[in-house]
């Protein structure tokens, strides 16, 4: 009787290779062992069934019989268990990946029927749409002045410079009047208008955009004068992209700018050949999709949380540290649709309805091995403006690494405070602190994968500090200080 566990695997039985032994003490002549290999000729023979599946005899080699018999070694060389630490990450653990689905999806689903049997549905038809917001309507007007009439002083500054009708320096101090200008307005607005929250945010959100394509378009043409001046002059200027250099302004190349998803400038951009329709009517559908799973999480999971949660310096620990870990999942959900929505959805339809050919939004950000490469790969178009107009100026000017990474982060801080502390009529810093906090995360997550040279470990850090000690701590935070100043809990 043939046992197919004798065998190492199904090639064994179709492939096999006879070697020669010789042992004068236990015998006078040879005997032949099977053995496997690789580069044996195939054994011809009948087919027979082992297990139900079919197999080639391999009778007709002399001693493969023994194989199938009791004395045949079940053991031959070394081997690791799959789950050791030296093979566990040359397995393939697909299997276990769709367990973890598995139980993703059962374990959520509880959750969301426990949730609606809690709460009840509380979603209403004014998450969607609400009369009130057209009393923000001076947070709209502000909204489309930032979208014209800044754009167009910039270029009327540009065209003044191309002709040289204005000196360099008042140029720099027209671009500076604009671009301060376009940050200040918004909060004018916003802190003499009580807006919605999110509108507001909206608003500051579309102003740091606006004050940074403008910043890249006042330095970019700053720097393009520069080499046309160098050139005139007959010196010689590096240029190993070749990149073209000439300066011209371009209300065209503008218009272009202001729409695309980028924010740095330049005069000309990659472009695809074509619109692909059906593409985009796909990931309009999807865009559709997860605003409202993104939505529906916000309304019947993280309201709930937040409105029935204590004041995180306040009371008692374990309870502010339960209603955090609470908090985590439903937040880090939220998130993950906002980033699919924005960076991969949005981004890529507004990418596509305009030709735009570089469509590197983000890069694989969830496998940082530090919370410094989680900064370099979650948010691309903002990560170039910081290297192109921030660190390499600060570099080129004689600042230490060091210096220019901690003001790269400090205007970080700025912007996030502006786009959160704002619109909640809050200047208490905890968004500029989060933000800033991040600086000494950057140094041990670094000291950590240095020391134990495995990125898993760095990686884990990062997940923990984003799921757990960072986002929702400033959502309680948040919370609770603009529940406070409206006077609805003590």
């Amino acid at each position: 009787m043939a046992i197919s566990d004798a065998v190492e695997s199904d090639s064994d039985l179709i492939k096999c290779g006879v070697r020669r032994r010789h042992d004068s003490e236990e015998s006078s002549g040879s005997e032949e062992e099977v053995v496997k290999d690789s580069s044996s000729d195939e054994c011809n023979g009948k087919s027979v069934n082992l297990n139900g599946r079919e197999k080639e005899q391999i009778s007709d080699v002399p001693g493969a019989e023994f194989i199938y018999r009791a004395s045949f070694p079940a053991h031959r060389r070394n081997k690791e268990s799959p789950l050791s630490s030296d093979t566990i990450f040359r397995q393939s653990h697909a299997g276990l990946f769709n367990l973890c689905v598995v139980v993703l999806v059962s374990v959520n689903s509880r959750l969301i029927i426990e949730n609606l049997m809690k709460y009840g549905w509380l979603i209403d038809f004014g998450f969607w749409f609400s009369l009130t917001s057209f009393r923000d309507w001076p947070l709209l007007m502000c909204c489309l002045t930032l979208a014209i009439f800044f754009p167009l002083a910039a270029f009327f500054v540009e065209k003044l410079a191309q002709r040289k009708y204005i000196s360099e320096t008042v140029v720099v101090l027209l671009h500076i009047i604009i671009t301060t200008a376009t940050l200040l307005y918004p909060v004018l607005v916003i802190l003499r208008c009580d807006s919605v929250f999110i509108f507001g945010v909206a608003l500051m959100q579309f102003a740091c955009t606006v004050w940074m394509k403008l910043v890249s378009y006042a330095h970019t043409n700053y720097d393009l004068r520069a080499i046309s001046k160098s050139t005139e002059k007959g010196e010689a200027v590096t240029n190993t992209l070749n990149m073209d250099y000439t300066y011209y302004v371009s209300f065209k190349s503008l218009v272009y700018f202001m729409v695309a998803p980028t924010l740095c400038y330049q005069p000309s951009y990659p472009r695809t050949p074509s619109i692909r329709k059906g593409w985009l009517l796909r990931q309009i559908v999807k865009l559709i999709i997860f605003t409202g799973v993104m939505g529906f999480i916000l309304e019947q999971y993280t309201n709930p949380i937040v409105q029935n949660s204590q004041h995180p310096l306040k009371g008692n620990l374990l309870y502010v540290m339960e209603r955090i870990l609470k908090l985590s999942i439903p937040n880090l959900y939220v998130w993950f649709c906002m980033f699919y929505c924005f960076f991969h959805l949005w981004l890529n339809i507004l990418a596509e309805l305009l030709r735009f050919g570089d469509r590197e939004f983000y890069k694989d950000w969830w496998n940082a091995k530090n919370v410094g490469d989680y900064w370099r790969l979650w948010n691309m178009p903002v990560h170039k403006w910081m290297i192109r107009h921030l660190y390499f100026p600060c570099l080129r000017n004689g600042m230490p690494k060091g210096v220019a990474l901690l003001i790269s982060f400090l205007v970080s801080a700025l912007f996030h405070e502006l786009c959160i502390g704002v619109p909640c009529h809050i200047f208490k810093c905890w968004a500029f602190m989060g933000i800033m906090f991040q600086v000494p995360v950057v140094l041990i997550t670094n000291y950590v994968q240095n020391k134990f040279q495995n990125t898993m470990v760095g990686n884990m850090i990062f997940w923990f500090t984003f799921c757990i000690l960072g986002q929702p701590v400033c959502v309680l935070l948040y919370y609770h200080d603009l529940m406070n100043r409206e006077g609805k809990v003590g």
